[in-house]
């Protein structure tokens, strides 16, 4: 592990920090699962390359309104500018098994570009369950408002793992008025995933943008 990761001791807390063979290994897997599940859900490989310029694309911008942070709690956590929304529109383009690797894939890039590290299990919840719950969308690709429902289980899915985590890992951080670790991790965590949530879901749901997002669903990718 020493090879991939390094021991940071802060105030008697031990978290890990990324080396660059650490780096090097996630951006390696992160570009194999990408190209997996774009060549996975096709067999048609005329169309593969597509998929996969598309889902770049998405994970582009997803990365980019991550960095946009409208607001941010203290410890972890924030209101982004739709970032969750590029990830889940990839399982509604392409379907489960595209939606899920890309997924994963964003969260190994989240891994890379701010990592938190305390051990293996919160490593998982946190990033490479949590981000990937997202492709969970592409259960509902060919679903009557499928982007719609695609989105609720995908930040469903995103929502458990975070509040597991918060409960599991971050429950010293509890503030006493809370009493409960349990209740202060659905707090905490459903109060950014959940704002950001319904701000999308109501921009989604405008009519233009319903029709904007199904015209290129249904013209372009």
């Amino acid at each position: 592990m020493n090879f991939l990761v390094n021991k940071i001791l802060d105030d008697g807390s031990v978290s890990y920090g990324l080396t660059g063979s650490g780096y090097v290994v996630l951006i390696i897997v992160c570009v194999l699962l990408m190209t997996i599940g774009c060549f996975a859900r096709d067999n048609n490989s005329k169309l593969n390359v597509k998929h996969i310029a598309f889902a770049a694309m998405a994970i582009a911008l997803a990365v980019a309104t991550s960095m946009i942070k409208v607001i941010k709690l203290p410890m972890g956590g924030s209101v982004t500018l739709f970032s969750m929304l590029f990830i889940v529109l990839i399982g509604y383009w392409y379907g489960i098994k595209t939606g899920l690797t890309a997924a994963i894939a964003y969260g190994v890039l989240q891994l890379l570009l701010d990592p938190y590290i305390l051990n293996i299990p919160q490593v998982l919840l946190d990033y490479i369950l949590g981000f990937g719950a997202l492709g969970l969308s592409g259960i509902f690709s060919k679903s009557k408002h499928g982007l719609v429902k695609g989105y609720i289980i995908g930040v469903i899915g995103r929502f458990i793992c975070s509040f597991l985590s918060g409960w599991i890992f971050f429950a010293v951080y509890t503030p006493d008025f809370f009493n409960s670790a349990i209740l202060y991790s659905v707090v905490y965590n459903g109060s950014y995933i959940g704002l950001e949530a319904v701000v999308t879901l109501v921009v989604i749901s405008l009519p233009p943008v319903n029709k904007a997002l199904a015209y290129v669903k249904n013209n372009l990718v």
